[in-house]
């Protein structure tokens, strides 16, 4: 990666992160397919076949992530972010033109293409300010990614407030809103998501300035359920709508009132130095303060992460240092690694597969959930989609809290988690498969904040093995077990038992438990075997923990504390 000239000072992170809590809001983008498709297919006179692939290029272009991903590692965060609002524009400003029949007669591989490019923006968004973010916070990575992904989380809700208050339910005004509106707000975000000198950790005051911007989304999020409720269950009139709508965006700004904090009142806490984030943030100067820190320099620098070196280890260390030597060996846990390095470890793919698991199972439920309630006879599935939507920002804002507590405090791996919730994943699908009375709902709530919890736990197990030098492209090529998970478990498993079951009962639709009974029991095999898979994974990278977070500085603060 280019060396950048980092913003110094305690408040630009807290600005970058204010700012950013926009531009994932922007990164939801790809939620509103099932708010304009109706139209592609009335205005354009698509059949449902061809909707329902429209519908895979967007979770495509969701998903594939490695280009934004070795952007970031080329580029500054502002063209990453252009590249991202440029597709945005060009891929929906396409489906605009086509659904407002401004261009008529536009091939359909085109608004395909048009689709992935659009949706494809999501993940330039994402990864430019999560990998930014995480770098500027490298004690805190779990707490950020957790965060950063609720915010993404919320932004479901955030576009169906704007979407029925302010746009009238307009499918041609939400596509132009994205074309154009999105693109806006990047730009005016960018500028404020830059490298920053890393957050150390000895400012006192920043425990409580987490807790405060996660309340705020916790917030954020009762908020956004209570009005979508009232507006959609009363008669509500459009100053009220309006009225909603810029309390939401108040909210929405609650991060920015840390770095107003930190300016108006100062804190008297001094801060010895900067934390490295395994990328080299700072000067060589600063090399005698950043040995304290709590993460070690990467193993271009210092050797990696581990105990016990002997006296020739030594001795080659201080050759290499004075040019005498040069030494080249494959990076070690915690290092950091290109994705080449990544590709024969046992730890990643353990990872991947525990991921691809736990988040391919999950994303079958959510897909096919409209469909799980008509067979349980639940008829208002609104119901369940807000529900495991809720549930799923409580799984990634509190995955990524709850894990970076424990890792601290008790030295406990972040995968961990990983285990506990596919566990419980799989009690949640054999109260799907049985359809005992009064599950759904219960089976739902917490299949949803399983989900969430994957992602949270992923992002910063990631970077903490594998390092942030090429984070990007490591975290998007994880992520593709979401799409490959849905195309198995959702397409070809649940789809396939869901229409035979129909056949024998002679109906479009299918009711009873027998619809997805067996997919279900498959999925709680595959979740089981996930668990097993996340122990082992468990138990090998412990070691990782014990050096990144035992004798720091966040050891050091905790015994002053007392």
């Amino acid at each position: 990666m280019p060396e950048l000239a980092l913003k110094s000072g305690t408040r630009p992170p807290w600005i970058g992160l204010a700012a950013a809590v926009w531009v994932e809001f922007s990164a939801g983008n790809s939620y509103n397919f099932p708010l304009f498709s109706p139209s592609l297919k009335s205005v354009l006179g698509f059949t449902q076949q061809q909707i329902t692939i429209l519908g895979v290029a967007n979770d495509i272009g969701e998903s594939v992530g490695i280009l934004p991903g070795i952007a970031c590692n080329k580029f500054s965060p502002w063209v990453v972010l252009s590249f991202g609002a440029l597709g945005c524009f060009l891929g929906y400003g396409l489906l605009w033109l086509a659904v407002s029949q401004t261009l008529s007669n536009l091939p359909f591989w085109l608004l395909w293409l048009a689709m992935v490019i659009g949706a494809n923006s999501s993940a330039f968004f994402g990864t430019a300010v999560l990998v930014t973010n995480m770098r500027n916070f490298p004690l805190s990575r779990g707490t950020v990614a957790g965060l950063l992904k609720g915010y993404v989380g919320l932004s479901a809700a955030i576009y169906t407030e704007i979407y029925g208050m302010v746009l009238k339910k307009s499918d041609t005004a939400l596509l132009l809103f994205l074309t154009i509106g999105i693109p806006i707000i990047c730009f005016s975000m960018m500028y404020f998501i830059r490298p920053c000198t890393p957050a150390s950790g000895e400012d006192t005051s920043e425990k409580s300035h987490f807790l405060f911007t996660q309340g705020a989304s916790i917030f954020l999020g009762i908020y956004l359920l209570t009005t979508t409720i009232i507006a959609d269950k009363l008669s509500v009139r459009r100053a009220v709508c309006y009225a909603f709508i810029v309390a939401m965006v108040i909210l929405m700004m609650a991060p920015l009132a840390i770095p107003i904090k930190m300016t108006l009142f100062p804190s008297k806490n001094k801060l010895t130095g900067p934390v490295d984030s395994s990328d080299k943030l700072v000067s060589d100067t600063d090399e005698s303060i950043q040995t304290e820190s709590l993460l070690v320099k990467s193993s271009s620098e210092f050797g990696g992460f581990r105990e016990g070196e002997d006296a020739s280890d030594l001795d080659i260390l201080l050759a290499v240092g004075e040019g005498a030597v040069k030494q080249k060996r494959r990076p070690r846990r915690g290092d950091d690694f290109t994705f080449r390095d990544v590709l024969i470890k046992a730890d990643f793919w353990l990872l991947w597969v525990v991921y691809f698991l736990g988040v391919g199972t999950g994303v079958t439920v959510l897909n096919n959930l409209a469909q799980i309630g008509y067979a349980q006879e639940e008829h208002d599935t609104t119901v369940l989609l807000s529900l495991f939507s809720i549930c799923n920002f409580v799984g990634r804002l509190g995955g990524g809290a709850v894990s970076e507590y424990f890792v601290r405090l008790h030295l406990i791996p972040r995968t961990v988690w990983m285990t506990v919730t596919q566990l419980i994943m799989v009690v949640a699908f054999l109260f799907y498969a049985y359809a005992l009375t009064g599950t759904l709902l219960v089976a739902t709530a917490s299949l949803g904040i399983c989900y969430g919890v994957q992602t949270a736990i992923m992002i910063p197990t990631a970077s903490e093995l594998f390092g942030l030098k090429h984070f990007g492209v490591i975290y998007n090529f994880i992520q593709f077990g979401n799409p490959i998970g849905a195309l198995l478990f959702s397409g070809m498993l649940a789809g396939h038992v869901y229409d035979a079951e129909a056949n024998k009962q002679g109906v479009s639709i299918c009711i009873g438990a027998s619809c997805f009974k067996l997919t279900f029991l498959v999925l709680a095999g595959l979740c089981g075997l996930g668990s097993l898979l996340s122990i082992i994974l468990t138990l090998r990278i412990r070691p990782v923990y014990q050096m990144l977070y035992a004798g720091g500085s966040f050891r050091s603060r905790q015994r002053s504390d007392h």
